[in-house]
């Protein structure tokens, strides 16, 4: 993969969006550092089966439903699994907001990034099918 400049990328923006909009990847380096531009959807299935996404787990309790995420501290209860489900994906933006406010830099949380990106790159609808067992 060719990495571009950083004038490079600003001088050819249009070039650059459309091809990872094709799907191939376009790299950009500035100050020895490269970052990469893939497709919005593409990256967000990929994060979505990534063997380093925990699935969430249901699980009825007394009279209602708990939806938690194995090795992380995100958990959410609910009067039936649709409630649940809800308060799972609010619960879900919350840590998102919380790890890049600040967990991203404590060591027991640096490791949830691929979390992270994917609930930033999807909607509730997508969260929610994700928590029922959907891509």
């Amino acid at each position: 993969m060719t990495f571009l400049s950083y004038t490079d990328t600003r001088n050819r923006l249009k070039e650059v969006l459309d091809t990872a909009d094709q799907g191939v990847p376009v790299g950009v380096e500035r100050h020895g550092r490269r970052v990469v531009m893939v497709d919005m959807a593409r990256l967000a299935e990929l994060l979505a089966n990534s063997p380093r996404l925990s699935r969430p787990e249901a699980v009825a309790e007394g009279n209602g439903w708990s939806v938690f995420l194995p090795g992380t501290p995100i958990a959410a209860d609910g009067a039936d699994l649709e409630e649940a489900t809800e308060e799972f994906v609010t619960v879900l933006r919350e840590y998102a907001d919380d790890w890049i406010e600040r967990l991203r830099l404590a060591p027991n949380h640096a490791q949830h990034w691929p979390l992270v990106h994917f609930v930033s790159l999807s909607s509730d609808a997508d969260l929610a099918g994700w928590v029922r067992g959907g891509a």
